[in-house]
């Protein structure tokens, strides 16, 4: 089987929402079988080992999102178009899953000083639950991660956290005439962010880090639900707002304004999702570099984390793909790391 020949039967899997995650996972179980690798845990997602003194880990999630009907080639077979190849995955991130494959077979495992391990996960896409599993077995994650997203072969050892809040006003509802008898939660929300996009505003977004590409925590108001008719003054409103965050310390400062102005507001605040950015220094990257986008690598804490990929960057994108070239740098790419941290 030859390097796009994996690639394709990789994404001839239908793995939107983990469809077949079990033939997936099956098909590259028997591959790294092959190879000389253990199983060392297999549920819906498998994990994987060569060797005793485990070093270097690769993490790789399986699933995709969905596809619309404008693509132009079949998403579930890999299509090659000027150096390019089309399929759903393909970057996102089933090229780096068959990179790293491919990588192995490449090398001499049996000269290697130290080992290699092989998470495939599933529901990278939605929950993270695959992660989220595997944080919780008894498993050792070992010293150096790499996770195979798409970062147009950049090599990225920082990456922003997420800090996401479910938001709620609590209002007295009454009729749309009499509004003297009620309280709006729609005007108390408007009023509560309002004043939270003030704050940020000032404290937040001026702190810089030009390591990312957008060097500031960012603020996105992603949901805005309230009210019940047009004649009724509104009793609960709802909104879901996301910070993509720089610093931790801008996740503690967020927290305290939300308390007050929760107070204000007749508000409430549910802290959906709280991870905090890393940045690693990995004595073989001498170039700093950062990924703007969440990852699996942000769960996985105590180790020294590579975000590396294939390009370009089309994940989630109509007619999804990747070039030859950077498929094949990606491999060589992956066979330099497992060189330098193994050997």
């Amino acid at each position: 089987m030859n390097n796009i020949n994996l690639l394709e039967k990789l994404v001839s899997y239908n793995t939107i929402q983990d469809k077949c995650n079990k033939d997936i996972i099956n098909f590259i179980e028997e591959y790294l079988l092959k190879l000389g690798f253990k199983t060392i845990i297999k549920k819906k997602y498998l994990i994987m080992g060569y060797g005793e003194n485990i070093k270097l880990g690769f993490m790789g999630h399986t699933d995709t999102v969905e596809y619309v009907d404008e693509w132009k080639t079949n998403p579930f077979k890999l299509t090659e178009k000027n150096r390019l190849l089309y399929g759903l995955g393909s970057s996102d991130m089933k090229g780096g899953i068959a990179a790293f494959l491919i990588a192995l077979s490449k090398i001499n495992l049996n000269k290697l000083k130290d080992g290699i391990k092989v998470y495939i996960t599933y529901d990278e896409e939605i929950g993270f639950s695959g992660v989220k599993e595997i944080i919780k077995s008894a498993d050792t994650i070992p010293e150096y991660m790499i996770f195979g997203e798409p970062t147009n072969n950049i090599r990225c050892t920082a990456c922003k956290g997420l800090f996401a809040i479910k938001l709620y006003t609590k209002g007295i509802k009454s009729h749309s005439s009499t509004p003297n008898k009620g309280r709006s939660a729609n005007s108390l929300m408007l009023k509560f962010l309002t004043e939270l996009e003030e704050f940020y505003n000032k404290v937040i977004k001026p702190d810089e880090n030009n390591l990312y590409e957008v060097p500031y925590t960012t603020m996105n108001i992603g949901l805005l639900n309230g009210g019940s008719g047009i004649n009724s003054v509104a009793k609960d409103c709802f909104s879901y707002i996301d910070f993509r965050v720089i610093k931790e310390s801008h996740i503690k400062l967020l927290k305290d304004q939300l308390d007050k102005l929760s107070k204000k507001y007749y508000g409430k605040y549910e802290i959906d999702i709280e991870i905090n950015p890393f940045d690693n220094d990995i004595s073989f990257i001498t170039e700093k570099e950062a990924a703007g986008f969440m990852t699996e690598a942000s769960f996985i804490e105590n180790t020294k984390k590579i975000i590396l990929g294939v390009g370009p960057i089309t994940a989630h994108e109509i007619d999804e793909h990747i070039s030859i070239d950077s498929f094949n740098e990606c491999i060589n790419q992956y066979l330099e790391i497992i060189n330098d941290v193994c050997n």
